[in-house]
């Protein structure tokens, strides 16, 4: 407990060092009247190694969990629980055992990149907690993100509703998401062109269509799987017009397995996506503010429990922010995630030597103070993608380290 507790300071800390991690544990036993340890990073950096790694990940998917069935119901699409996916890639110390689990990029010269892995999370919408994902290498056989997803639907309960973009919108996921008794909402994907003259007409731009099943298994999934799989389906396709100046769309097409234009409405279909863009600000509060862009540990076994880590800690950060927005009356989307974190670090050390009686004021002072940042209400923003700010003219190493530095002794020497 001591190692889990110390390792999760040590992510929300801003340099995630273990000398930081451990003085922070030195510093707590001193408050506390224990006897005092080291302030050697060794016998820390050993007990992580035999952290267990189903202990981080298993805690992270039950954290991820509690909290979502605890949160209100949505008020869009008949208040159904709804999930988004979403995935991203990780890069990772060169290292031989990293490289040969997770290799470089293919375009990249060998020695003169990083180790990629790809990542895929599910996570809950209204409450933005990881509930499931998964880790692979980013180029190869079956490890895209449909083939991910495939491996999350045990997780999903019947009734579920899954946003996801339009790299997920293939006839082999809407059918598994059926067997599942869950639905599937994404964006028509570019290789699709919805006819509206054809199918059964619901509306303006709404209509069902028959897709028909595919010739060929995909790579991703098992042909005896793909056997089951039935000949057809009927789909829903929905066109959604967007009027707001500076947007670059002005038309997608929503592909969804929801069929009932009375249950579920265009508009609350069109509203439900364009909330999909919640895993992209989730993903960047675990890629930025959780620091998991780029990770630090150098075998493969250790880069799983680096992810299980920050998992956890996201999770009981969203926790708190839930318990602050209640208190607010708010949803916890409407609180910001990294202000939750300055404020958790800030109120921490005061918790250690709180005495009898004056640990809840503290906290209940804690979430009054993170409730009151709330992101700002920006509707329709939108922004030049573009950066202002240079970055320093240095040239890109394009062989192994090793190999310049060579380079540069020979210079020197001649």
């Amino acid at each position: 407990m001591t190692t889990l507790l110390t390792y999760l300071w040590q992510v929300l800390h801003p340099d995630q060092a273990c000398q930081g991690a451990v003085s922070k544990l030195a510093a707590q036993r001193a408050v506390q009247g224990k006897k005092p340890c080291s302030t050697n990073t060794g016998g820390y950096c050993t007990a992580r190694k035999r952290l267990p790694e189903e202990l981080p990940t298993t805690l992270a998917r039950e954290t991820g969990q509690r909290l979502h069935g605890q949160s209100p119901k949505e008020r869009l699409l008949d208040g159904r629980p709804i999930k988004v996916f979403d995935g991203s890639t990780v890069t990772m110390p060169d290292t031989k055992a990293n490289q040969k689990a997770f290799p470089q990029h293919p375009r990249q010269r060998p020695g003169a990149g990083f180790p990629l892995a790809r990542i895929a999370v599910l996570f809950s919408l209204i409450s933005g907690a990881v509930l499931e994902w998964d880790l692979r290498r980013y180029k190869g056989k079956a490890q895209s993100e449909l083939a991910m997803l495939s491996q999350m639907l045990g997780g999903l309960s019947p009734g579920d509703i899954i946003l996801a973009d339009r790299y997920l919108c293939a006839y082999c996921i809407f059918a598994l998401f059926l067997g599942q008794n869950a639905d599937l909402v994404t964006r028509l994907h570019q290789s699709r062109t919805a006819e509206f003259r054809r199918g059964r007409r619901l509306g303006k731009g709404d209509h069902l269509v028959e897709w028909s099943k595919p010739v060929h298994c995909p790579p991703w999934m098992s042909k005896a799987v793909f056997a089951l799989l039935p000949t057809a389906m009927t789909l829903r396709e929905v066109r959604v017009r967007i009027e707001e100046p500076g947007f670059r769309t002005k038309s997608l097409g929503v592909v969804t397995s929801l069929l009932d234009a009375e249950l579920y409405p265009a508009a609350e279909l069109a509203e439900a996506y364009r909330a999909r863009w919640q895993a992209e600000l989730n993903l960047r509060s675990l890629k930025q503010v959780m620091q998991m862009d780029h990770l630090r540990t150098k075998t493969p076994r250790r880069v799983r429990t680096e992810i299980a880590m920050p998992m956890l800690a996201y999770n009981l950060i969203r926790t708190i922010m839930a318990q602050a927005a209640q208190r607010r009356g708010c949803s916890s989307r409407e609180i910001s995630f990294k202000s939750a974190v300055q404020i958790l670090i800030a109120f921490q050390p005061y918790f250690l030597d709180a005495e009898k009686g004056a640990l809840s004021p503290r906290y209940e002072a804690m979430l009054s103070a993170i409730a009151e940042h709330q992101v700002g209400d920006r509707p329709n923003r939108f922004e030049p993608r573009a950066v202002k700010k240079r970055p320093k003219n240095y040239p890109r190493l394009k062989e192994p380290r090793a190999a310049a530095k060579l380079k540069l002794l020979q210079g020197v020497t001649a």
